[in-house]
């Protein structure tokens, strides 16, 4: 299908700014920790269930010192609705001791020492970034890997190269409103199965439809 040439990546920037001009990250928080707690909950399941037990969880326990002193049992009872609450709520208490012996509870605004932290990976590493600390960043969840693909933004097989290549081809400036952009667009037109390329309101710069 190839790749978009640098001016259609900038007209395609600039519609995707027009369709979502209130894209943002979905996750409901009130600071960088409870950001980074919630984007790591969100592996394998939706933010809407994640939002279903955060404010419950951070009413229970509001900080890294809280969680790290929680009793595994009950914080799985907590996590139960979401996938994979067993692991998530092991890492869980296992990030927060980190957060709390080391960072004297505040998250680092460092993606080293992020991505260092027990069940933290790169996609929330630069998601507490961008939107914990505004720092331009790219995440690559599964929704902007494959509209990356299908616009012809990138081409590789892999997270990491798409990253690099979505990099390279949007200006810095961009890298944040278009991965929210992006997600918004994944989850309402999109779609993995059948995206209504009949609605789309970017399809004359994808690849899919030339």
């Amino acid at each position: 299908m190839g790749k978009l040439t640098k001016k259609e990546i900038a007209e395609l920037i600039e519609a995707m700014r027009g369709l979502y001009p209130e894209a943002e990250c979905a996750l409901v928080h009130e600071d960088p920790f409870q950001l980074l707690v919630a984007v790591m909950l969100s592996a394998q399941t939706t933010d809407k269930s994640v939002n279903g037990v955060t404010p419950a969880l951070f009413e229970r326990w509001p900080d890294a010192a809280a969680l790290a002193e929680a009793e595994l049992p009950e914080l799985e009872a907590a996590l139960r609705t979401i996938g994979m609450h067993r692991t998530k709520a092991k890492n869980l208490k296992a990030l927060c001791r980190v957060v709390a012996s080391e960072y004297g509870g505040e998250v680092p605004a460092d993606y080293d020492k992020l991505v260092a932290l027990p069940g933290v990976g790169r996609k929330t590493a630069n998601v507490v970034l961008s939107v914990g600390f505004g720092q331009p960043r790219i995440a690559v969840d599964t929704h902007v890997f494959r509209l990356a693909g299908r616009m012809g933004l990138a081409a590789e097989k892999d997270v990491l190269k798409t990253e690099l290549a979505l990099m390279k081809a949007i200006p810095e400036k961009d890298w944040i409103m278009m991965h929210h952009a992006l997600i918004w667009h994944g989850r309402q037109v999109c779609h993995a199965r059948k995206p209504q390329c009949e609605s789309c309101g970017v399809r004359d710069w994808c690849r899919r439809n030339l």
